[in-house]
C-alpha cells in the first residue's frame, strides 16, 4: 500500500531527514509502536533507531539523566526499526510503526518577537487588524517609521527606551515593540503537553482562517533544572488573522489540533555540538504547493535579539518551575510577505502545502498542511502514556 505521504508527493528517507553529520550526533527520537499500543524512547544510530524505553521510559526522564549522551549512543536497547520503513508510514495510522514529535512530558512554550524583521510584521498585522488585504498599506507606512530604527537595539537598555520615546511619538508604538525591545521578553504556551505532531505527520491550519503562515524555530529541549539539553526543529503555525485581530487571541491563532510541530529528532548538546554552535545555526524553510507555488526563506539564529539563556531564564526560575523540563521554541526571523493569491495580499497557506523546515546539524521537519479540523485527534493524553506504560511494566 502506497504511504499517503508518497500520494502527495511527499516522500521521506533516511538521507532527507538525518542531520549532514549524523554519524557522530547523539539523536533521541520518539516512536509509535503497534506491539505496545504507545510510544517508545529511541535512539538514532545511523539508519537504525533502537529502543531504549526500558533505560528510560520517557524523553523527560532520559534528559534528567547526566548521561544521556552516553546511553544515546551506547546502552542495550530492545526492538530496533529501520528508519527508511518509519517514515515510510502513512501518517496517523495506528497498525505500523511511525515517527512520532521527539518531546514527550516536557511543557511546549515559545517566545515571541525575538526577530526585527518578524517585529514589524507582527506590528503590521495589528495595525491591519488581521486583514490582508491592508497588509501592503500598513507595511509602507511602517517599515518607513520603524526600520532601521530598532538595528543593533539591546532590548531593555538605554537605547531601547529612546527607541520607544521615537515611536510613541510617531503613534506606531505597540504591544509586540514592547516585548521586542523592552525589558521582558514575551513567553507563551504554545501547545499542550505530547500534542505536537513529528515529521512525515500532517500539521494543521483551521479552515476559518485566510491569512496565515509557517514559523521555523530552533527549538530548546530543557530539563527541570533549566539546563538545556538538546535542540530540535519547530513549526510555531500561526493564524495572522486571528492574532491580528487582538493579541488577547494569541491561544486561538497558535494552540489547535495539529498545529505544533517538533522534529525530526533531539540533538543533545555534546562536545561537537553546544550552545555557541546553536547560536550559529541557519535555517531553512521551503514551501510547495499543490497548485505550483513554490517559497524559500530563512532564518539564522546570528540575528536573534535576545540570547538563547536569556530566553530560557524569562521561562525558568524562581517564579516557574517545570518538574518534567520544557521545549521553548525561540521565535522566528521568516515572515513570508510575497504574494500568493492577489497583488498586496502576501502569503497564506493552501491545503496541501509540503513544509520542510531544515537545517544541515537537525536534520529536516516535513509536514503536509491541512485542516486542523480534519488533521488526526489529539487521544492520547498524559493519563493515557502512564497507563501505557504501567502496562508494559517499564514505570
Amino acid at each position: 500500500m502506497e504511504s499517503a505521504a508518497a500520494c502527495r508527493g511527499l516522500v521521506l528517507t533516511a538521507s532527507s531527514v538525518l542531520p549532514e553529520d549524523a554519524d557522530c550526533a547523539a539523536l533521541v527520537a520518539r516512536v509509535y509502536n503497534p506491539q505496545w499500543e504507545g510510544p517508545c524512547v529511541a535512539a538514532v544510530r545511523g539508519e537504525q533507531v533502537v529502543d531504549l524505553t526500558a533505560v528510560a521510559p520517557t524523553v523527560s526522564d532520559l534528559l534528567e539523566r547526566d548521561d544521556a549522551v552516553a546511553v544515546v549512543r551506547e546502552a542495550d536497547g530492545g526492538q530496533v526499526w529501520s528508519l527508511d520503513a518509519l517514515l515510510e508510514a502513512p501518517a496517523g495510522r495506528c497498525d505500523v510503526p511511525r515517527l512520532l514529535a521527539p518531546v514527550d512530558l516536557q511543557v511546549i512554550k515559545a517566545a515571541g518577537v525575538t526577530f526585527a524583521r518578524s517585529l514589524l510584521e507582527r506590528v503590521i498585522e495589528e495595525r491591519a487588524g488581521g486583514d490582508p488585504v491592508q497588509a501592503a498599506r500598513v507595511r509602507r507606512r511602517v517599515g518607513h517609521v520603524v526600520d532601521g530604527a530598532l538595528d543593533g537595539i539591546r532590548p531593555g537598555s538605554a537605547e531601547a527606551v529612546k527607541a520607544k520615546e521615537l515611536l510613541v511619538s510617531e503613534g506606531l508604538w505597540s504591544q509586540y515593540l514592547e516585548v521586542a525591545i523592552g525589558p521582558d521578553p514575551e513567553v507563551f504556551t504554545k501547545a499542550p503537553v505530547l500534542s505536537a505532531v513529528g515529521t512525515g505527520a500532517d500539521i494543521g491550519v483551521l479552515s476559518a482562517s485566510v491569512w496565515n503562515n509557517p514559523e521555523p524555530e530552533i527549538v530548546l529541549v530543557v530539563d527541570s533544572r533549566g539546563g538545556v539539553r538538546g535542540v530540535t526543529l519547530g513549526n510555531d503555525v500561526n493564524l495572522r488573522d486571528v492574532e491580528g485581530r487582538s493579541a488577547l487571541l494569541l491561544s486561538r491563532a497558535k494552540d489547535n489540533n495539529a498545529s505544533c510541530g517538533i522534529g525530526p529528532f533531539i540533538r543533545l548538546l555534546d562536545e561537537g555540538f553546544d550552545l555557541d554552535t546553536v547560536r550559529g545555526i541557519d535555517i531553512d524553510l521551503r514551501i510547495d504547493g499543490p497548485d505550483g507555488f513554490v517559497l524559500h526563506g530563512s532564518s539564522s539564529m546570528r540575528e536573534i535579539s535576545r540570547d538563547v539563556l536569556e530566553l530560557v531564564a524569562a521561562t525558568h526560575g524562581p517564579h516557574h518551575q517545570y518538574p518534567d523540563g520544557f521545549a521553548l521554541f525561540t521565535g522566528t526571523l521568516f515572515a513570508p510577505t510575497e504574494d500568493r493569491k492577489a497583488s498586496g495580499a502576501g502569503f497564506t497557506h493552501e491545503y496541501g502545502d509540503r513544509v520542510r523546515i531544515s537545517s544541515p546539524r537537525l536534520g529536516a521537519l516535513v509536514n503536509t498542511v491541512v485542516p486542523g479540523e480534519q488533521a488526526a485527534p489529539w487521544t492520547f493524553g498524559v493519563g493515557a502514556l502512564m497507563r501505557n506504560l504501567a502496562r508494559r511494566g517499564v514505570l
